[in-house]
């Protein structure tokens, strides 16, 4: 492929908004943690841009939120200040949205008229444009199935959607970005390493849903204690209040004791398929994903590890060592995914046939 200037343009605002995709998953997970999700109970994509101007505006949304199950069983005691900490990252959250689609359409309208773009890219902004919208939608089908009487925090399934969501988007724009970038010589054919990623990328999603999970229902705080849970390899009560599927699902000891096991797995494997890749010495790009990924998996056990001793210090409306710990978790997380993502893209190279 011709990587001419135009070319290149195009790929610096695709990872640009690759990089604007990740901050905005992370300040989704800042709304998580300072329950903040739903104390904006309406969606307006023009006028919800502006925040509350004004004591009057304050205090209707404020009204609003008082109205719902999160401040009428957890949060009552809150004063209008504290219900403007909660907002502030909700709306900035939004605001960050919005935010990418201007990023994401002004540059599209210039580049379509300049003709920077080539015939076999418009599929690929299109299901990009797509993405987007679904992302969009799927998270404010979420926010609003919790604005009832019964739910004090958003449905941890529907948070995990969300956040699938979030990296099927960022993965593809990753993936279209590689396309515009890396020199097809940069690629290898290794089809043994390909299939070992995939498979390691296929646990890490498994791995995601269940770090959602845990986020969602605060499971961290269920066994703050390492390398025992609890003081037990295998705790008890893994399947006590229901069948196989409601306990993977719902059981907070059970998604903690699987979250914990599926990050030993992956590291084993990681660690070998990495040994396995290091005779590889014709890319030097794969060879930086690769020692990436091996990077990443260490660090982000060792957060995991942290983030969970300090699971059992967690304080409403405040953002200490748990929360930034958890951030960071969930960054690493994203960007081992994202690191695997690339290892397939360059190691997915098609022998010549003669």
């Amino acid at each position: 492929m011709h990587h001419d200037k135009s070319t290149k343009i195009v790929a610096y605002w695709i990872f640009l908004g690759v990089g604007m995709l990740i901050v905005q998953v992370l300040l989704g997970g800042i709304t998580r943690l300072t329950g903040s999700g739903l104390s904006i109970t309406e969606w307006k994509p023009i006028m919800g841009a502006m925040p509350p101007m004004g004591e009057a505006e304050w205090q209707q949304a404020f009204h609003k939120y008082q109205q719902i199950a999160q401040y009428k069983y957890i949060n009552e005691h809150f004063t209008l200040s504290n219900f403007k900490f909660i907002f502030f990252w909700e709306w900035f959250h939004r605001l960050w949205a919005r935010l990418i689609g201007v990023v994401f359409l002004i540059p599209f309208i210039y580049f379509l008229v300049k003709k920077y773009f080539k015939s076999w890219m418009v599929f690929p902004l299109v299901i990009l444009f797509l993405l987007g919208a679904l992302q969009g939608a799927i998270g404010w089908i979420m926010v609003k199935s919790g604005l009832n009487d019964s739910d004090v925090y958003v449905n941890h399934i529907r948070l995990a959607t969300h956040f699938m969501a979030a990296m099927v988007l960022i993965c593809y724009a990753l993936l279209f970005g590689l396309k515009l970038v890396i020199n097809p010589r940069s690629r290898i054919a290794e089809p043994a390493l390909l299939r070992g990623a995939i498979v390691i990328t296929v646990l890490v999603c498994i791995q995601l849903v269940f770090g959602a999970f845990m986020a969602g229902l605060k499971a961290a705080a269920t066994a703050p204690t390492w390398p025992d849970i609890n003081g037990m390899i295998i705790p008890e009560g893994l399947f006590s209040n229901g069948g196989f599927f409601y306990n993977i699902a719902h059981n907070k000891i059970t998604i903690h004791f699987i979250h914990r096991t599926l990050a030993y797995i992956i590291v084993f494997f990681i660690v070998i398929w990495w040994y396995n890749a290091r005779s590889v010495t014709s890319s030097a790009a794969f060879n930086k994903a690769k020692n990436l990924t091996f990077f990443l998996v260490i660090t982000q056990v060792c957060l995991g590890i942290f983030t969970v001793l300090n699971g059992n210090k967690i304080v409403a409306g405040k953002f200490g060592a748990f929360e930034w710990l958890a951030e960071l978790h969930q960054l690493t997380g994203m960007l081992l995914l994202l690191s695997l993502i690339a290892v397939i893209y360059m190691a997915g190279k098609k022998h010549r046939t003669i």
